[in-house]
């Protein structure tokens, strides 16, 4: 499938609001996750319906309540009652292909943005759709399948820390985002380490393998640009967002994670930079040594055009040739022909074409 532009053609004409999955399905079953804490409190579990994890809706304390595997559409029908959301803002999170957005509805905002990961062996670098849906006191996460880059994250709450303990939702959404951004940051510059040793053995020995290579790197640097950039419009907008869901504290967070993901976008233009200087130093490499043979063949070549010349003379089958007879004949035509040859080796070397 394609990774750039991916439209199924039963997806078109879909109404916006439309409860209908828009993706493919990478796993068997829905997961549903429960986090739940406090800066005493913490409760971890996976939970068998969205009707357990209502109650929760009212209670005090963070909740993070996250949903793999969105191909069933009756698990998403039942979030949007339970939740009292509207059936275009889950349309939203069911569109694995849409583009990185943030959107402010009456009683949330939903938070759209790619995941990557990439692959340890194959180094391919895979996108996931996420999206984050923040309300007051639940933050409502949606992921194509299980295995994420969230750990970190988990790791914190359970070890108390104190900011993320003691802070509310919109810190949540925030630490979840940062995670995201940092991983781009992470994935650029694996990338990047290899492009620079790319860089070394190009100048060193340029092989067929390494404008491979090139072109590979350079794929994958436009599959991140193609990700990253929306991302940084979408944290851009949501930096500016004035609601009663993000406190002025966590506004400070996402101008950091502006930041960051401007880290990331600029990174990605230099190495693809890089690429491109690199391709141009291939070719010219390439076409120097090429040169240096033309040149050494043309050399070689006009060196034996007069030597041919002159035992074309001495080798014609006329009758008649006054040198034909003299005893040392022989030796004052190779005395020549070697004359000839240092001379123009020497008058090459004037020229400086050698």
């Amino acid at each position: 499938m394609a990774r750039f532009v991916t439209k199924k053609k039963e997806h078109i004409g879909l109404a916006p609001d439309d409860i209908s999955f828009r993706g493919e399905k990478k796993m068997d079953e829905v997961v549903l996750r429960l986090v739940d804490f406090d800066a005493d409190n913490l409760e971890e579990t996976t939970v068998a319906s969205v009707q357990d994890v209502l109650p929760y809706k009212l209670k005090e304390t963070v909740t993070w309540f996250n949903i793999d595997g969105l191909h069933d559409n009756g698990v998403i029908e039942a979030i949007a009652d339970g939740f009292d959301l509207d059936h275009l803002v889950l349309a939203e999170v069911m569109d694995m292909h849409a583009r990185a957005n943030v959107q402010e509805f009456q009683d949330c905002i939903v938070i759209s943005i790619k995941m990557l990961q990439q692959d340890p062996e194959t180094e391919l670098i895979s996108v996931e759709n996420l999206s984050l849906i923040l309300t007051d006191t639940v933050l409502l996460s949606f992921q194509e399948k299980r295995g994420d880059v969230f750990d970190p994250v988990r790791e914190r709450i359970r070890s108390q820390k104190k900011r993320i303990r003691n802070s509310n939702v919109d810190y949540l959404a925030f630490a979840l985002l940062d995670i995201v951004v940092d991983n781009y940051i992470y994935i650029i510059g694996v990338l990047g380490e290899k492009i620079e040793m790319l860089e070394e053995n190009l100048l060193s020995e340029p092989k067929k393998s390494t404008i491979d290579e090139i072109y590979t790197y350079k794929r994958e640097l436009n599959f991140l640009r193609k990700n990253i950039t929306p991302a940084k419009d979408m944290i851009m907008s949501l930096s500016k967002i004035d609601s009663e869901l993000i406190s002025d504290s966590t506004h400070i967070h996402f101008q950091e994670l502006l930041d960051n993901i401007c880290q990331a976008t600029d990174s990605s233009e230099t190495y693809r930079e890089i690429l491109s200087d690199q391709l141009n130093i291939y070719h010219t490499t390439i076409s120097s040594k090429l040169n240096d043979v033309m040149k050494f063949l043309t050399i070689f070549s006009v060196i034996f055009i007069p030597l041919t010349f002159i035992a074309g003379i001495y080798g014609t089958n006329f009758e008649v040739v006054p040198e034909l007879k003299y005893e040392y004949s022989y030796f004052i035509m190779w005395g020549v022909m070697i004359v000839v040859a240092i001379g123009m080796l020497i008058y090459f070397k004037y020229r400086k074409w050698l």
